[in-house]
């Protein structure tokens, strides 16, 4: 799905495939202050429906920070936050989800008593309209909820071939399928931008190889838009079409990953270092 990109009439730059369509996200002028530290400062990101971006730079540049502040885990001290052309302040994160973002974490935060499926159904709450008195009194409309549920997650659960593992608890699985099971419960909010904070940590290169094509399927499966965090410079190099680097909380760069690579103040302030490491 490949596409170039084009300067729109606000400055930013959007994939030609989705130029007809809205920016499924636009930060302007975001910021968030702790105490008298600017922890981010004028962050302004626009994606397109259908892009996948990387958000990359050293540690403590303030990406995990950004994610928190797009899924309300934080609320900006300045600055707005478009979601699907609507604004989110005062949304919190039940809210946001609902709205439209959902995400995984660096560490990863799966029910790992439960079953691989019913991590899934969990994440399915936003599609599911029976209420807790339905449920409770085991009402008709409870066990259609539960068929639908059901079906769904196992359709899920196909994208990653894990339909297999549907009944084994989840944090018996091992690593690599544990982080894609955080990836599948995620769609399971039917999200149209989905966040991934380094969905590629601990895994070894076939796995890194194989979460490529996944995040590819997801986008072109969903229609959805992907940003993801990630210090795989290969896996980054490779799936995304746009990229932002942070450092100090602010962006220094943004471009197609040649641009990135050639740019000389991204080599400085951070591939250049990696290299040398």
């Amino acid at each position: 799905m490949s596409s170039k990109y084009i300067e729109v009439p606000s400055n930013a730059m959007l994939l030609e495939r989705d130029i007809d369509k809205s920016p499924v996200l636009e930060t302007m002028h975001l910021g968030i202050d702790f105490g008298g530290l600017t922890a981010v400062d004028e962050f302004n990101l626009t994606i397109g429906r259908t892009e996948i971006v990387g958000l990359i730079g050293p540690n403590g540049a303030g990406k995990t920070t950004v994610f928190n502040l797009l899924t309300k885990v934080y609320q900006p001290t300045r600055g707005t936050i478009l979601l699907n052309g609507k604004e989110t302040s005062g949304m919190n994160t039940v809210q946001v989800n609902k709205a439209g973002i959902a995400r995984t974490f660096q560490n990863i935060r799966l029910f790992s008593a439960l079953s691989v499926e019913d991590n899934v159904k969990i994440g399915l709450h936003n599609s599911m309209d029976a209420g807790m008195f339905s449920g409770i009194l085991r009402l008709p409309r409870h066990w259609k909820n539960e068929r639908v549920a059901h079906d769904r997650a196992l359709e899920l659960l196909s994208i990653f071939d894990m339909v297999d593992l549907a009944n084994h608890q989840a944090g018996s699985l091992p690593y690599g399928a544990q982080r894609r099971l955080e990836i599948v419960r995620a769609l399971a909010t039917n999200p149209s931008l989905l966040l991934l904070d380094e969905p590629a940590a601990g895994m070894n290169p076939s796995e890194t190889a194989e979460l490529m094509e996944n995040i590819r399927k997801i986008r072109d499966t969903f229609q959805i838009a992907v940003m993801l965090i990630e210090h795989d410079m290969n896996l980054v190099m490779g799936i995304c079409e746009g990229i932002a680097v942070l450092n100090y909380g602010k962006i220094i760069a943004k471009g197609t990953p040649e641009e990135i690579q050639n740019n000389p103040q991204v080599i400085e302030a951070y591939l250049g270092k990696q290299k040398e490491g």
